[in-house]
């Protein structure tokens, strides 16, 4: 399982073949993200590119075009299908270019094919890309199958700012956020005002323990500032007005994990923002981390 390592504006980023993750990304030395060991395992999907579907697909079934499906489940402790198909999954290199001091980029690809579960076929590019703004990745999605496929996407980064997420400032302007119930299926979309989960005037995090989908995004930035600096991922939130946010409360796991969206939770079953991608369609989505040094409030 190759790694990839790029480098450019005072960023270096490994990339791995396997679920096409980042591995490592660091800004003169500090890490960005949480990285894992080379050859894996991946712990908590770190890095990881969550398609055809990210977050859950309650229960592990859907109706799509009147036919009831069943995927797989890998969330076994809840009962359901977790962060799409290809995160445990080798991609291959396409292109690799890595210039100290220059614009480095690698390429991957992998092909979804056809299952019981999810009967299409979708070809996928992930492109990384280092300069001085930081470390953006471009994910395309093309139908190359025959049937109309539900589709959604999303990256899945553990955020580092210090050793103790409790200790993070975080910035999260979204002004609703999907409740769940104990098995983290989504309940209720609510307004942030008044719940523990307003982000929006910057904040501790402290004992706030946070693994929900937020959307009303006026912003696609997320920024965390902690002992060891501060780091931000943005995005276009007309194109992912999802975001799921989670503290990794009880796991063990360094970081915050910030995953723009192009969907919330189960949307396969209730359809809410979910892309129906006919034979032929393409979606692009693009997300940049960076390091930030500026003041959360500004």
């Amino acid at each position: 399982m190759p790694d990839y390592t790029i480098a450019g504006g005072g960023y270096q980023a490994t990339i791995s073949e396997r679920g096409g993750a980042l591995r490592v990304l660091r800004h003169e030395g500090r890490d960005l993200v949480t990285s894992w060991p080379e050859g894996g395992p991946v712990p908590y999907y770190s890095g990881t590119v969550l398609a055809p579907w990210p977050n859950r697909v309650v229960g592990g079934t859907y109706v799509f075009e009147g036919q009831r499906r069943h995927l797989p489940v890998n969330e076994p402790d809840r009962g359901h299908a977790l962060h799409g198909l290809v995160s445990g999954l080798d991609w291959k290199c396409a292109e690799l270019l890595s210039v100290e001091d220059h614009h480095g980029h690698v390429r991957l690809t992998h092909v979804v094919e056809p299952t019981e579960g999810y009967p299409h076929r979708i070809a996928l590019e992930v492109r990384h890309s280092l300069s001085e703004e930081g470390l953006s990745t471009t994910l395309t999605a093309q139908n190359v199958g025959e049937t109309a496929a539900p589709y959604g996407c999303g990256p899945h980064p553990w955020l580092l700012a210090g050793p103790d997420v409790t200790a993070y400032e975080l910035s999260l302007p979204a002004g609703r956020v999907l409740l769940t119930d104990d098995l983290l299926a989504p309940t209720d979309l609510v307004e942030v005002a008044g719940t523990p989960y307003d982000f929006r005037t910057p904040h501790v995090i402290g004992d706030t323990a946070v693994d929900h989908a937020f959307t009303g995004v006026t912003e696609g930035r997320v920024r965390a500032l902690g002992p060891e600096g501060g780091v931000e991922i943005t995005w276009d939130p007309a194109v992912l007005p999802w975001v799921q946010v989670c503290t990794g409360t009880g796991l063990g796991h360094r970081g915050l994990a910030v995953e723009p969206m192009t969907c919330p939770p189960d949307a396969f079953n209730s359809g809410t923002d979910l892309i129906v991608l006919q034979p032929g369609d393409k979606h692009e989505a693009t997300w940049t981390i960076a390091v930030t040094t500026a003041s959360l409030e500004g």
